[in-house]
């Protein structure tokens, strides 16, 4: 072996565990202890609050339908109006209980880790390589310079398919490598079977190097930590032996879009509040949300092996929505799983654009809809069973929510066109007629607009008494802020319901997501291509509008945010990509968020060395390879071997890619002919590839 290859080894040794696919049908014997006196209040205030608020306006809503005789439709709306209405009662009590409960952690400040080690373990999957290369080396660079860099190894863990990507990637773990040298270990490796999708890549690594770490904290391609964050994680971790997973609660930044600055400044002033009432009534039944969270190896491998699921589509096949079923099934082992919500120095990317969302939000859907066949696991906690639905009603609220008005347009067609016999056979001194209770519908619509912005206004109150955001923010700035996201979320919300609606119906057509890569950074999306993604809601919302112009207009008046929002969904989708708008609203510092106005270290040093690895990955391909021997070297160190193929299954893409240098005269000729496939099997065999090099670079 050569220096070089010596001196570059990708991966360290292993130190393997065992990692076991858990049976659902067997229920652990572990004893669940009371957790104390404020999750017990918190669930009072959260669920007990639910249900007052949904029974009193469920009955207002019955009151309004109950004048007269009510008919089919009107009960099937006050059955829809209850499921739509409990989710926003859950969330706006939610909030009551972030509003009382602080959710500050206890200090372990002292607490020894000298003797712990922590991978931060970042799964990549085609992702920008240079930002995600480049948030990695802020953190160690921090660490390095808080002397915690013992405590830390890096270790990328790639599934990336295509072959410009993955030579990119190898030159990147090359550089990386050298700038925190010899500070941190940086590993590198990249499987050729995608099995599982993320989980599948995590359970790889746990099972031939989990041995090696005492906690692991998972990173997204757009994760970042904060050194003191990371130190406080492991010293959480470490002072409570029967903790299993601690998940931060991450805050949106470095948004250059209208879509993104208006995420990041509801995650920032909003987000806050609702957590810490989750965190609250969940107490050590949390959930987690696959990043940005430490988890205890040995306990994640003893208890979170996740199956196959059996069945039929679209419940069947690997878990995709793998996070929350990890929780649970620690929790169901005795693990704790908590959230910090008062933690930060924790961000994430949002994002740019709707389309952006809805793309990542149709794999989300499909993984959160596949939760309704895990629910019935055996000896899961009711909290983890109340996440999955949650997650589940995250999106089937959009078809309830769709039915519910469609239902009311129905019955406006119905009250113009149907005869109504006013006045029947039997005595009496009233008529029969069809009628609404309009000053009591009036009442509950206005109840039902106050508790939907619950969570705002207390989030909005809180940044106001609260120093790291009312400072560099400003109580004017914040409010008119809160007024702009509630403009714009309010003409995204029912384009998002018909996004949500074509979801569900393709999942139970069974059709699958695929696995997507996630747009982080916002690249346009030509109009042609918005004119035909959003051209049947537009569509619906001018069908709607004129149905109700004729038929009903007050119910024209009643839903006209909505309808707005449907007819105008192309310039809207267009919009909200807009880096025009989000340039202007933040010069008046409107959705601004204390990143963008106090600059941190950590953030500069990201995205400067981001931007001079961008500057170095651009010239490397395959063709660079060829040319440079140093770089052969550095990519063939880093790439994994590649697994024997089992009998009776020829490495075919070897064997043609083989066939196919052989049969040509010269490199580009060969290149042209591959497909990716080929290319990464030739970037998987030196051998291979040095045939390649030897052959003339162009026709002559």
């Amino acid at each position: 072996m050569d220096a070089i290859s010596t001196m570059n080894k990708a991966t360290p040794s292993e130190m393997t565990l065992d990692m076991p696919a858990q049976d659902f049908s067997l229920k652990p014997k572990v004893k669940h202890f009371w957790q104390g006196w404020i999750p017990f209040i918190a669930r009072l205030i959260t669920f007990g609050g639910a249900i007052a608020l949904t029974t009193y306006a469920t009955n207002q809503m019955i009151l309004t339908i109950s004048q007269a005789d009510t008919t089919v439709l009107q009960w099937i709306m006050v059955g829809l109006f209850c499921i739509t209405f409990v989710w926003i009662a859950l969330a706006a009590c939610a909030a009551v209980a972030g509003f009382i409960f602080s959710g500050k952690s206890r200090d372990v400040s002292a607490m020894d880790i000298s003797t712990k080690k922590t991978v931060l373990l970042m799964p990549v999957y085609n992702e920008d390589t240079s930002e995600a290369f480049g948030a990695l080396y802020a953190m160690g660079k921090e660490l390095t310079e808080k002397g915690l860099n013992g405590q830390f190894d890096i270790f990328i863990i790639s599934d990336s398919n295509k072959p410009e990507l993955w030579v990119k990637e190898t030159a990147a773990f090359q550089k990386l490598k050298e700038a925190l040298s010899p500070d941190i270990k940086v590993w590198y490796r990249r499987r050729f079977n995608n099995t599982a999708k993320k989980a599948g890549n995590v359970h790889e690594f746990v099972c031939r190097w989990g041995g090696r770490y005492d906690y692991m904290i998972l990173l997204d391609a757009d994760s970042l930590l904060s050194a003191s964050t990371l130190l406080t994680l492991m010293q959480e971790m470490a002072s409570d032996e029967n903790s299993g997973i601690i998940q931060t609660l991450p805050c949106l930044y470095r948004g250059d879009t209208l879509f993104a600055r208006l995420q990041q400044f509801a995650g920032t002033i909003y987000g806050p509040i609702v957590a810490r009432g989750i965190t609250a009534w969940q107490s050590n039944d949390g959930n987690y949300w696959g990043h940005n969270a430490i988890i205890r190896v040995s306990a994640f491998a003893e208890s979170a092996g996740l199956p196959t699921l059996g069945g039929v589509k679209p419940f069947s096949g690997d878990i995709l929505s793998h996070d929350f079923v990890e929780a649970a099934l620690m929790r169901r082992a005795g693990w704790s799983v908590k959230m910090l919500p008062a933690l930060k120095g924790s961000w994430e990317e949002s994002p740019p654009s709707l389309s952006d969302v809805a793309v990542r939000d149709r794999r989300w859907a499909q993984g959160n809809i596949q939760h309704l066949a895990v629910l019935k696991a055996r000896g899961l906690r009711w909290p983890n069973r109340f996440h999955m639905l949650t997650g589940v009603m995250g999106y089937m609220a959009s078809p309830f929510w769709f039915a519910l008005i469609l239902i009311g347009i129905a019955m406006a067609i119905q009250i113009h066109y149907v005869d109504v016999e006013y006045f029947t056979t039997e005595l009496t001194l009233f008529p029969n007629w069809p009628v609404f209770d309009s000053e009591r519908m009036v009442s509950l619509f206005i109840f039902t607009m106050v508790i939907l912005i619950v969570p705002k206004v207390l989030g909005l109150i809180r940044a106001f008494f609260h120093s790291p955001l009312r400072k560099p923010l400003g109580i004017i700035r914040m409010t008119l802020g809160m007024l702009v996201e509630t403009f714009f979320s309010v003409l995204y919300a029912p384009i998002f319901m018909l996004i949500h609606v074509k979801h569900i119906i393709d999942i139970f057509r069974g059709r699958d997501s695929g696995w997507n890569t996630q747009q982080r950074q916002y690249t346009g999306t030509p109009w042609l291509a918005l004119c035909r993604r959003h051209f049947w809601h537009t569509v619906i919302g001018l069908v709607m509008a004129a149905v109700l112009s004729r038929y009903s207009p007050m119910l024209l008046i009643w839903l006209s945010p909505t309808l707005v929002g449907l007819m105008f969904s192309i310039p809207l989708s267009a919009l909200s990509g807009s880096r025009s708008l989000a340039k202007i609203l933040r010069y008046l510092g409107i959705l601004n968020i204390p990143e963008e106005v106090t600059d941190i270290l950590m953030i500069k040093d990201r995205d400067k060395f981001s931007q001079k690895l961008s500057k170095q990955l651009k010239t490397i391909d395959i063709k660079a390879l060829i040319s440079s021997q140093k770089l052969r070297d550095v990519h063939f160190n880093a790439a994994d071997k590649v697994s024997i193929q089992a009998r009776g299954e020829p490495p075919v893409d070897k064997m043609s890619l083989a066939y196919k240098i052989n049969d040509a005269h010269h490199q580009d000729e060969a290149l042209e002919w591959m497909s990716n496939r080929e290319k990464i099997a030739l970037l998987a065999d030196k051998d291979v590839f040095n045939t390649l090099t030897k052959l003339a670079k162009t026709a002559q």
